[in-house]
């Protein structure tokens, strides 16, 4: 249903047990499943394949990962067809997962915190990470990607989801080299689709670097550009935004103190602190196809606070206008804390924020679009690069303050006016992927689906949205149960 959230802050609209309930493990894997509508209809328009990736297996031998990013990875496959659906799903088959299914407990330690078992002694000194394939998934030419960025993606079969094993991408990545799980797909300001990512090498002095793929047709997957930049300082990036000339990054202001992670203590992420009142920088790269090919990266003063994921970028004149989701403080959870007990009221909000980067004077502007919390926010794919009037997004049910995300909104980035579609208070949701329909002119013509957890039956459900006015078109209860996830993708057919 559309919903309109009364103004201000006020009580929470959700139960915890509702919320934790989705922290287990998946314990089946489906196979073209034929789905109907429980309420409405699937729109006979809607025609492709919904990917999600995230955790799936929770739990080994009565050991609990310390934080659900741990998590082995899953896939989901969502498939619309002439007003249908099907669904399956599969864990990705990596090295890890394979040895300890074998084993039946954890023989890796968890980036996020998650020990062996076996207390400290066990876990100093062992620096080894299992790749979990569990954040995100894309298509490229043949293959589905599982990606997880310390590491080389896995490879998937696009129909069956069956793991054929870590891809180097025909030699352009080297064996173990981090490989972004944040992809951007330029629409074609250089002709075609591409695939833009980028792989990290942090330390003291970092590097960045910069790749292009071809993203459709026979080309699909072939190199297209590669450029490597240094900067000073460790960088802490989990994503990054596009326009037609340049790649922006946002360098958090944050240290890494590796010695609780060598003696067994933390897991690697546990280790990343901010500085108190410092700014982050923005590292802007040219692309190698754009009109500031061969220059040096330009490099500008970032507002105070922590930014996991952006919007959106473009380019106004001499100016680059970023919007991200910027939160006061890194978000952590501690060696001797819950993450299913996690205060909310404690934990920073993430809210949405426009950077305007004047490269002509090399000041930063920056401004409030909301004052709600968000989370998982996309423009129209055709609109990636260029200014956009629409965003949607994950967000909490009531206006200010805190909470778990529990709607899916629609923002007018030009005059404010937001649409929501709640499923409190008793649902959760994840990251909305805006479909458009074919032959769209308009930016909001299409739909949003939103893949969600359902408190009130400890399962799943799929929701789909009108995006112009995210009225509900149908619901689809599945028939399985999927821990909160990461991020997803749509294929059309």
């Amino acid at each position: 249903m559309t919903v309109a959230s009364p103004a201000g802050a006020s009580s929470p609209a959700y139960d915890r047990s509702d919320w934790a309930s989705s922290f287990g493990n998946v314990s089946e894997e489906l196979t073209d499943v034929p789905l109907a509508a429980t309420r409405g209809t699937i729109p006979a328009e809607l025609g492709g394949t919904l990917y999600r990736n995230g955790p799936g297996r929770l739990e080994r031998g009565g050991h609990w990962v310390h934080h659900p990013f741990d998590g082995d990875g899953m896939i989901t496959a969502l498939r619309f067809t002439a007003g249908g659906a099907q669904l399956s799903n599969r864990f990705v088959r990596t090295e890890g997962w394979l040895a300890e299914e074998k084993a039946g407990t954890y023989l890796y330690r968890g980036v996020f915190g998650t020990p062996k078992p076996g207390g400290p002694l066990a876990n100093a000194f062992d620096l080894r990470l299992k790749n979990i394939a569990n954040t995100h998934v894309v298509r490229l030419g043949d293959q589905l990607l599982a990606l997880w960025e310390a590491s080389s993606p896995h490879a998937l079969d696009p129909l069956s989801l069956e793991t054929r094993g870590l891809t180097l991408l025909d030699g352009v990545l080297k064996p173990g080299e981090a490989f972004s799980a944040h992809p951007r797909f330029d629409p074609g300001h250089h002709g075609a689709t591409r695939m833009v990512t980028f792989g990290v090498k942090a330390g003291p002095r970092s590097t960045v670097r910069l790749m292009e793929f071809a993203a459709e047709g026979s080309e699909a997957g072939t190199l297209l550009a590669d450029s490597s930049h240094s900067f000073p300082g460790f960088a802490f990036l989990h994503d990054f935004a596009i326009t037609p000339n340049w790649a922006v990054f946002l360098q958090n202001a944050i240290d890494f103190n590796p010695l609780p992670y060598v003696l067994g203590r933390k897991g690697a992420a546990q280790c990343l602190k901010s500085r108190p009142g410092a700014r982050g920088q923005f590292w802007l790269i040219p692309r190698q196809d754009g009109a500031f090919a061969g220059q040096e990266p330009r490099v500008l003063e970032a507002p105070e606070g922590f930014v996991f994921h952006h919007l959106n970028a473009w380019e106004d004149g001499d100016a680059v206008v970023i919007d991200s989701i910027f939160y006061a403080d890194f978000p952590s959870i501690g060696p001797d804390q819950d993450y299913k007990e996690v205060d909310f009221d404690r934990i920073p909000e993430g809210l949405l924020e426009r950077c305007r980067l004047d490269l002509a004077s090399g000041t930063v502007t920056s401004s409030r679009l909301s004052e709600r919390t968000c989370e998982f926010a996309m423009v129209p794919p055709g609109r990636v690069g260029l200014e956009s009037r629409y965003a949607w997004m994950a967000v909490a049910e009531r206006e200010r303050g805190n909470d778990p995300l529990q709607a899916l909104m629609k923002l007018d980035l030009q005059g404010g006016k937001t649409r929501v579609w709640s499923a409190a208070p008793r649902g959760f949701v994840s990251e909305p992927i805006m479909v458009p329909r074919p032959g769209a002119t308009a930016e909001d013509d299409g739909w949003v689906l939103g893949l969600f957890w359902n408190g009130a039956r400890s399962a799943s459900d799929l929701v789909v949205l009108d995006a112009a006015t995210m009225e509900e078109q149908a619901l689809v209860e599945l028939p399985l149960a999927i821990p909160h996830g990461l991020h997803g993708s749509w294929v059309a057919a």
